[in-house]
């Protein structure tokens, strides 16, 4: 999503884009350059830099070529930079404060760079209530987010609207930078990888070896009641009686003892007995 700020700025630019394609003379093209850096909400310039009448300004007249350079200086350079390059135009009052506006952006990117003494330096400025008042009237132009700490004498900045064009220079060390980010999230990407799959081959072995378990187990309870059922056939095949009591859960065995003895039975006796030896031996009888 655009920032509404660099929508605007880039609107306010659209109409000297659209002029450029007409100022084929290399003074009308200078001029253009005056117009558009004096404007009221330009603060992008580099779609106008790339059109034809304008770039032939770097190549052209002597005369003229200054213009260009400082098309690029409101482009992307600073107000330091105008300073120190030789032979440019001066500045109207409308440039130079929109110089000193957009270098204020340049120099919120460096937070010990916002201190009252280091912007009273960087911006030419000759009082702290100058420095305020343009401080002020950037905040106001959208242009950042900030707040003034007079104790302090420091500008405390917060976030800055994306109004300044990169270097041609700095392209290739921004692409180096972007491979280099790009390197560290391939290879965070592929440990992540490296790491499921880890984890899902444990996962996978564990569930293996519950099976081999559980299958183990069943085999030994299948195994027991097998070993049990062949036990009592056997114990019925030599003893009837017991071999029934076998298979009946051996019945007779697990009853419970009389707690106390009745008439005509022992204390401990168990319940029941008689009646499975009675019927015991009508079947042998």
């Amino acid at each position: 999503m655009t920032d509404p700020t660099q929508q605007k700025a880039l609107n306010a630019l659209e109409s000297f884009i659209l002029l450029s394609s007409s100022a084929s003379s290399p003074r009308a093209a200078a001029d253009l350059v005056k117009q558009a850096t004096s404007a009221p909400n330009t603060y992008v310039f580099a779609e106008l830099l790339q059109t034809k009448n304008i770039a032939a300004l770097k190549t052209g007249h002597s005369e003229y070529a200054s213009s260009y350079t400082l098309l690029e200086i409101f482009a992307w350079g600073t107000w330091a930079d105008y300073s120190s390059t030789p032979n440019l135009p001066s500045l109207s009052d409308a440039q130079a404060h929109k110089l000193r506006q957009l270098s204020l952006l340049s120099l919120s990117t460096s937070p010990t760079a916002l201190t009252y003494t280091h912007l009273l330096t960087a911006l030419s400025l000759s009082s702290t209530r100058a420095l305020e008042n343009l401080v002020i009237s950037t905040i106001y132009a959208g242009l950042l987010v900030a707040k003034l700490d007079t104790k302090s004498q420091r500008v405390d900045v917060s976030s800055i609207s994306p109004l300044r064009d990169l270097r041609p220079a700095k392209v290739p060390e921004l692409i180096s930078t972007l491979d280099t980010w790009n390197g560290r999230c391939v290879s965070v990407l592929e440990d992540l990888e490296n790491h499921i799959k880890e984890v899902r081959q444990k996962a996978l072995e564990r569930r293996k070896r519950e099976q081999r378990d559980e299958g183990a187990v069943e085999k030994l309870v299948g195994q027991a009641l097998k070993d049990k059922g062949k036990a009592g056939e056997k114990r019925m095949a030599q003893d009837p009686v017991a071999g029934r009591e076998a298979v009946m859960g051996e019945g007779i065995n697990g009853m419970d003892l009389d707690e106390k003895a009745g008439p005509g039975r022992p204390r401990g006796a168990k319940r029941g007995g008689g009646a499975f030896k009675n019927a015991a031996k009508r079947m042998m009888g």
